[in-house]
């Protein structure tokens, strides 16, 4: 049976992934996701599973290539100057095809920055994780709940499609307390995994994880199979939520915690006669693009909100197609935004009616 206990949301990951069979946690302490190794480091020990903080992030994320290559459910985590360091890492993982799990507490930046929440990855985790042609599963939790859930399904979808999946937070989801249902525990992953490095016995083949391909046409033939992969993960995997979009006129795009805060916004909106929705991408990639289009047709406008100075909203003008205004609602460098702040660009918008 499932249970239900008070946690925070950098340690549902951690509890989630344990459950969902990750028995390798391979990361370094950095700020505000320094709980997911701590909680890793008390309970990794008392399950037979193995933690490792490594003497960098380079070395977790290389880490987390060897464990991964041989098909066990691996884990590391870090906050965004961390992410930095891991790209490179990244980039091998994807072009071997190997699944594994990254989690991002996001903080502000650029550089070291803050240590307070920020959504300022959004570019890195869906356009630039690391160098040449490769895409990652990204999943953006909006509560502790989803810390838990959608890290139990990064899992399971980098394993359906032998890719890297983020989990893309920040600090303020990573650190607040909420009531979490936890799944019970699932210590093997129902996929079968024959391209795994796990000893041939005299069996088999051997399995050769291996990124450098030094002839062209490989190589290329390669990338194109790869990307015919993304276009089903694209098919099959996009997922979001549409909130009070029945008869909205001003539709708010916004992921985590912004989503959250344009929710109160909005009933607040509702209550002075203006009609607005929210459409919240699960996933930031693959981006769900159909809906935002579908809403173009019908909207007068949108609003990007984001703790960024503006990386979701390009997103939200290609999906829309350019058909209705896409205006900006931010706050950056760690600062969290109001439902009155919304409310204001929502009133302001309201007024426009539609023109930039």
């Amino acid at each position: 049976m499932s249970e239900k206990v008070l946690m925070k949301g950098n340690e549902a990951i951690a509890e989630a992934a344990i459950r969902s069979g990750c028995r390798y946690y391979l990361g370094y302490p950095i700020t505000p996701q320094t709980e997911v190794a701590a909680y890793m480091a008390k309970r990794m020990p008392k399950i037979g599973g193995t933690f490792l903080q490594a003497e960098s992030e380079i070395s977790a994320v290389n880490m987390v290539y060897g464990v991964a290559s041989t098909g066990k459910r691996c884990m590391t985590s870090s906050s965004s100057p961390g992410i930095s360091l891991k790209c490179e890492g990244l980039s091998y993982l994807a072009a071997c095809d190997l699944p594994s799990v990254i989690v991002n507490v996001q903080r502000g930046g650029p550089g070291l920055g803050g240590i307070q929440p920020s959504q300022s990855d959004y570019f890195q985790a869906t356009k630039g994780s690391g160098h040449g042609d490769f895409r990652m599963i990204v999943l953006a939790p909006s509560s502790v709940q989803e810390m838990a859930d959608l890290t139990s399904l990064a899992f399971d979808l980098a394993d359906k499609h032998r890719m890297p999946s983020m989990i893309l937070a920040d600090g303020t989801i990573g650190q607040m307390m909420e009531p979490v249902e936890l799944a019970e525990d699932m210590h093997e992953t129902k996929y079968e995994k024959p391209w795994a490095c796990t000893g041939t016995q005299l069996k088999r083949e051997h399995n050769i994880i291996n990124s450098l391909i030094l002839k062209p046409e490989i190589l290329e033939q390669l990338n194109l199979e790869r990307y015919e992969k993304y276009k089903i993960v694209e098919r099959e995997e996009t997922r979001f939520e549409e909130f009070m979009m029945d008869d909205a006129e001003i539709c708010i795009v916004a992921f985590g915690i912004a989503s959250r805060v344009a929710k109160s916004a909005i009933m607040e909106a509702r209550k002075q006669g203006v009609k607005v929705g929210l459409i919240r991408p699960i996933t930031l990639w693959p981006f769900p693009e159909a809906p935002i289009r579908a809403a173009a047709d019908r909207v007068k406008s949108f609003i990007s909100v984001e703790l960024s100075m503006g990386q979701l909203i390009y997103d939200v003008r290609l999906a829309s197609q350019c058909k209705k205004p896409v205006h900006l609602c931010n706050r950056v460098g760690g600062m969290i935004t109001s439902p009155d702040y919304v409310l204001n660009k929502i009133m302001e918008v309201n007024g426009l009616g539609g023109a930039l």
